[in-house]
């Protein structure tokens, strides 16, 4: 990275640090055609309908594309180190990604960070998912999910369909990814449609955020 792109990134990402320290884990969104409330600036302009196929290196140096999961449901955590909530939120996705509630499930880290730093950090906070590492990329794959403005940490559920089903944006509770994700495997078994699936996560996330 050059040095004018490494500043450029170290002024977009104070700049989403005091972003997402400014919205609560309360605030999140699902894509659906009805009239919302007034926003803060930092919800996505455009939710597309299906995840982006994101490709980034993982720890290892390696390009992963997200196509990789196709056909199973996703979890994908955008996070970085210097994030409070992103780390809170470590512990709680290692156990969601290890103890078997959701074995269909694939879960996926994007860290929006330098990559020295995350892998530093990796040495000292092990993380049993994938995690893919984008520096400026990084940025380019939040927008690719509709973060116009970016704050962290956001994660994004996606079916085995590859359809978004929601983005909760602020730090993730594992009471409100065990219910999204029960709603998601709903969807998957054909017990519900998309439109009911969003519905019921609007409904009833407030209740347990």
């Amino acid at each position: 990275m050059t040095r004018g792109g490494r500043w450029v990134l170290v002024f977009l990402l104070a700049l989403a640090a005091g972003v997402g320290a400014y919205y609560s884990s309360r605030a999140w969104f699902a894509p659906a055609p009805v009239e919302k409330p007034a926003m803060p600036t930092a919800q996505a302009a455009v939710i597309p309908d299906r995840r982006p196929d994101v490709t980034l290196a993982d720890r290892d140096g390696k390009p992963r594309s997200l196509s990789e999961w196709n056909g199973r449901p996703q979890v994908i955590n955008f996070w970085a180190t210097w994030c409070a909530p992103c780390r809170r939120e470590i512990p709680m996705l290692n156990k969601l990604a290890t103890d078997g509630a959701h074995p269909q499930i694939a879960l996926i880290g994007i860290a929006i960070d330098f990559r020295e730093d995350v892998l530093t950090y990796l040495k000292a906070t092990p993380i049993a998912y994938t995690v893919l590492i984008g520096e400026e990329n990084g940025l380019d794959a939040a927008r690719a999910f509709g973060m116009e403005s970016l704050g962290l940490p956001f994660t994004a559920f996606v079916d085995k369909q590859g359809r978004i089903v929601t983005l909760h944006l602020g730090e993730l509770h594992r009471p409100q990814a065990d219910l999204i994700l029960s709603i998601v495997a709903a969807l998957d078994a054909g017990q519900i449609d998309l439109q009911t699936a969003q519905a019921r996560i609007r409904a009833e996330i407030p209740r347990i955020g």
